[in-house]
Formats: structure tokens, C-alpha cells, sequence
């Protein structure tokens, strides 16, 4: 999205959204009658889900909204609405009100945080590259922590079901 026109990175950010979060959503009413017996079941029972479920329950919509404002939650708060079979009437106008905030908010960061990287760089181009690769360094052990995490967790789960 670097050097696109601000309108056009929101729009994008905005169908990026809509279909991530509305595929989480279609996942969940699709898999609703048999969440119990796949792999979706690993991740019905987990903390962060409950609470995303007993939300959902308990104020609806709005929280569907407000989920695009947090980090993490968006997947289980739009994953419970589908398996708490949310009418679409009410989920819809919650996903789009949602989703352009989510777009209009990273369309914001992701200009401010590249111009001043570029403001670095051209000041130093040396800390700018230090900086770019400790977010990259940053980013990877961040994905090896999920990726271990994730296998702690299956190993959890395989050694406590009976055979």
C-alpha cells in the first residue's frame, strides 16, 4: 500500500476486512452443527473463545464492532457469532460499521508509520535499515512464539484424549 492514494488503501483494507471477517463468520454457521468433531472444537474450547462466545451472547452486535477495534479478538468474536448463528440482518451492518473503522484505523497507521520511516531514511539511512529489520526480526519470533505455542497446545490436547 506504499504510495497508494489514502481512499484507495482504505477501500482495499475495507474488502480485505469484509472478506476475512465475513469468512470467519461463514466458517462459523457452516460449522455449527459439527464444531464438535473437528479441529474448530481445539479452539471452542479455549479461553479466549469463551469469553468472545459469552460476549457475542450477551451484547451482540455492538461487540462485533468493537472487536475491529482490538488486537486478537476479532477472529473468535466473529467466529462465535457465526457458531451462535447471529442473523445476518443483525451481523452485516455490525461487520461493515466495524470494518471501516479497521480500515480507516491501519490505513492511518500504515501512512504514518511509512512516512516516517521514510523521514528516517532520509535522515539515516543506516537506522532506518536497522529499524525495518528488527520489526522483520520482531515479526518472525512473534510467529515462532505462535507456532510453538500452537504445538504446546495439540500436544496438550493429544495427550489428554483417551484412546
Amino acid at each position: 500500500m506504499a504510495g497508494w492514494p489514502y481512499p484507495l488503501a482504505v477501500a482495499a483494507l475495507f474488502v480485505v476486512v469484509l472478506l476475512r471477517a465475513g469468512g470467519t463468520y461463514a466458517i462459523g454457521r457452516g460449522a455449527y452443527a459439527g464444531a464438535g468433531r473437528t479441529r474448530l472444537a481445539r479452539l471452542t474450547r479455549t479461553p479466549a473463545f469463551a469469553r468472545g462466545q459469552e460476549l457475542v451472547e450477551r451484547w451482540g452486535a455492538p461487540v462485533v464492532t468493537l472487536s475491529f477495534l482490538t488486537v486478537g479478538v476479532q477472529t473468535v468474536v466473529n467466529l462465535a457469532a457465526g457458531l451462535a448463528r447471529m442473523p445476518l440482518r443483525r451481523y452485516l451492518p455490525a461487520l461493515v460499521v466495524g470494518g471501516l473503522i479497521w480500515a480507516f484505523v491501519y490505513a492511518t497507521v500504515w501512512s504514518a508509520g511509512l512516512a516516517a520511516w521514510r523521514l528516517l531514511f532520509r535522515v539515516s539511512p543506516t537506522a532506518a535499515i536497522v529499524v525495518g529489520a528488527a520489526l522483520l526480526l520482531a515479526l518472525a519470533a512473534h510467529i515462532g512464539w505462535q507456532v510453538r505455542r500452537r504445538r504446546a497446545a495439540e500436544a496438550a490436547d493429544t495427550a489428554s484424549t483417551p484412546r
